[in-house]
């Protein structure tokens, strides 16, 4: 019977390797075509590797735990009903064919397929290891590349900083390091403050530990990481929301009885924000260096709590492209699938500006971090009835409206008050005369 190699599949922009989180199935199991068999998880999600056909688990190649290369053999599968050891590999159907970058790459054993580079073969039995040698933690194949074209020792590369998982140096500490290392002529020591430090903290018999899970690990890191790297600046302005609150009281109930989805607000914020971003480009853009990236296309993160209280951003793709009754049902499909971890890698990819709403959990108002490499985020608080003084042809009136606090934090590096406060206003406008007579 013809034996397939099941391989880490490519898992989006930047993703060289992925851990082995959990085996859904062992050796000797019967596994159906579309059936998942493994976890794996990345710096960015989670995901599962489906079989692209069905047979018996005759060999696996990596534990729990391991840390493994893009394309790497992890699984060898024996097709059953079949007698010829040289078929070959089954074809994809049209939604496999679809799905080729979240799927696994599968050839004939021995054999690679036409158009992918060649991948070294894991012995049987033969697993990654999660460490390298004699150095302390894992490092990837690419960092090592460039330690090596950088004479690092050993030494020196255990000593820098890193905000991966269970504190792994990424390409980006790599880089960091070496430019300022540059800079300053000297080793750059290593920062007390990184996520993964360990800290003397007094602990009383009474006290509970708690270890972060994965998750947990990555935003830590992420988060120090920004706060480090970008200069964070705050702006607020007030919004009146009464327009859209009505709108949305009007046509929540028919929208849902209709599509079988909530109309919220985060779409029209979402919406909002496409529309003030083709106003003032110069908040679309990431920083590399001394260059400035002008993004062209408005890919919108929205922040989104998960039920183990962490965090993941999804990105709306080309938000300026959609209307609004595209926006709603992509960020309705998008954040439930979200919350039942069964996003794809590049849909949380490719953000250039993000937005979270605080507000939905009742915070009047926050200072949300940058999220990399990003140098915005818009932070959205909760609306409240408040009295407000209105100007009328008749002169000034008290009046209640709905109000929210909308703020934008910003990389001081390169986008100035002058620019955020013009962004603030300008989407402000955009909410406060919202089309109510639109219909969905």
């Amino acid at each position: 019977m013809p034996k397939f190699e099941i391989r880490v599949p490519k898992l989006g922009e930047s993703i060289i390797e992925a851990t082995i989180t959990k085996w859904l199935k062992k050796e000797g199991d019967t596994i159906k075509e579309d059936e998942a068999i493994v976890e794996i998880a990345t710096d960015k999600v989670d995901s599962e590797i489906p079989s692209p056909l069905g047979g018996i688990i005759v060999s696996i190649l990596a534990k729990e735990g391991d840390v493994v290369p893009v394309g790497t053999v992890i699984a060898i599968i024996e097709e059953e009903g079949s007698s010829d050891g040289d078929a070959p590999a089954k074809p994809a159907s049209g939604k496999e064919a679809a799905d080729s970058e979240e799927k696994p790459t599968v050839n004939p054993s021995g054999k690679e397929k036409a158009g992918l580079p060649p991948v070294e073969k894991i012995p049987e039995g033969k697993v990654i290891p999660a460490g390298d040698g004699d150095a302390k933690r894992f490092y990837s194949p690419l960092v090592k590349n460039i330690a090596k074209q950088e004479n690092l020792s050993m030494n020196e590369l255990d000593s820098i900083a890193g905000t991966g998982l269970e504190g792994r140096l990424t390409k980006q500490d790599l880089l960091d390091y070496l430019k300022t290392r540059k800079e300053t002529g000297s080793p750059v020591p290593k920062s007390p403050s990184t996520p993964h430090e360990a800290l003397t903290v007094p602990i009383t018999g009474d006290d509970q530990i708690i270890e972060m899970d994965r998750v947990r690990q990555l935003i830590a890191g992420h988060m120090v990481r920004s706060v480090q790297t970008s200069a964070h600046v705050t702006s607020f302005v007030e919004v009146d929301m009464t327009p859209i609150v009505m709108w949305r009281e009007r046509n929540k109930d028919a929208f849902q009885k209709r599509d079988g989805i909530k109309l919220t607000f985060t779409p029209v914020l979402i919406e909002a924000i496409a529309k003030t971003v083709r106003d003032f480009p110069m908040v679309n853009v990431s920083v590399d260096g001394t260059r400035i990236i002008l993004h062209h296309n408005i890919n919108v993160g929205m922040a989104v709590a998960l039920p183990n209280d962490n965090l993941i951003v999804p990105v709306i793709k080309n938000a300026d492209q959609k209307n609004l009754l595209g926006i709603v049902r992509m960020v309705n499909d998008i954040a439930g699938r979200a919350r039942i971890n069964k996003l794809i890698p590049d849909e949380i990819a490719g953000g250039t500006i993000s937005m979270t709403n605080f507000g939905s959990f009742g915070t009047l108002m926050g200072i949300p971090i940058i999220n990399q490499p990003q140098t915005a985020i818009v932070g959205v608080g909760s609306i409240k009835k408040r009295p407000v003084i209105l100007e009328t042809p008749s002169g000034d009136t008290i009046a209640i409206r709905q109000i929210m606090y909308l703020s934008l934090t910003y990389d001081h590096r390169v986008i100035d008050g002058a620019l955020a406060g013009k962004f603030l206003n300008k989407m402000q406008f955009h909410l406060e005369n919202f089309d109510i007579n639109q219909t969905l």
